[in-house]
């Protein structure tokens, strides 16, 4: 514990500081996590909607230095390769898919 009347002052502020980050934190985490499931959904509309209050989560994040900004904007990226890429529909039958694009 500290013993000097400012280092206490110090750690009260970190403590309000790292609960209200915390809280920041969590709230990206929640936002991705949606975002994701709608994806996964193939909700396309609402996965847009989603991935602009995703952004607007990381950047209010990155405004106030809770993360840096470089993972937001990579956070930011990876999420709309997500969302951007094209419906994958199961294979059925191996035989009709070639081995490789030299040999059809």
């Amino acid at each position: 514990m500290p013993q000097r009347k400012s280092a206490k002052e110090d750690l009260r502020k970190n403590l309000k500081r790292r609960k209200r980050n915390l809280l920041v934190k969590e709230e990206i985490k929640k936002v991705i996590k949606s975002f994701k499931k709608a994806v996964e959904s193939n909700e396309r509309e609402s996965a847009k909607k989603l991935l602009n209050n995703v952004y607007k989560v990381l950047d209010k994040a990155c405004s106030k230095k809770i993360i840096h900004k470089n993972k937001a904007n990579r956070q930011k990226s990876r999420l709309a390769k997500i969302l951007n890429k094209p419906l994958q529909k199961p294979i059925e039958n191996k035989e009709q898919q070639p081995t490789s694009p030299l040999n059809p």
